[in-house]
């Protein structure tokens, strides 16, 4: 068994047929009418509700997750992205504005409101120097989520995230994977 691997269902309940995969898969379309659950046997995933990476996003890990409801996706899996392991250090650098503008902040754990630990209004750009990170919209890592690997993001509006949502807290992607 590689070191990531998760097994997708079309039913509910790890019903109906199944599709095995180690890595990214951009589209279950060609495998599965449509996934309604999902068993991670190891590592992590990011699953997604639409094709090639897109839509609404959430971190699974080693366990069962018998129904797509409730991960909080309007619709069944599409796609999904391995999260590979990482043991180093992490450094992300937010920023106030797009186009890295605005008050400059640095974080190298976790940070449950972002508004109220770097006094700032919205996080709308950032740089992820180390590391791989989950952005939540609401504190204490509740609400959506988007999975970020190192690099830069110059817009989360280009992102396909909507202006009216905040970024509000940051959690690592731990080892633990």
């Amino acid at each position: 068994m590689s070191c990531n691997y998760i097994i997708f269902y079309e039913e509910r309940n790890f019903q109906g047929r199944s599709h095995e995969c180690s890595n990214d898969c951009p589209e279950l379309s060609p495998y599965l009418n449509r996934c309604n659950s999902c068993r991670v046997e190891s590592g992590c995933f990011m699953v997604y509700d639409r094709p090639n990476f897109m839509g609404q996003q959430y971190f699974v890990r080693r366990g069962e997750y018998s129904d797509y409801h409730r991960m909080g996706m309007s619709d069944s899996i599409r796609s999904c992205r391995q999260i590979p392991q990482h043991r180093g250090s992490f450094r992300m650098r937010i920023y106030e504005r797009e186009n890295f503008s605005g008050q400059m902040s640095e974080l190298m754990d976790d940070c449950e409101n972002v508004q109220d630990r770097f006094c700032i209004a919205d996080m709308q750009s950032c740089n992820v120097v180390d590391g791989h990170w989950l952005l939540y919209e609401q504190p204490l890592f509740r609400g959506r989520m988007v999975y970020l690997r190192p690099g830069e993001y110059r817009s989360f509006r280009e992102m396909g995230m909507s202006s009216t949502i905040k970024i509000s807290s940051l959690r690592r992607i731990m080892d633990s994977c």
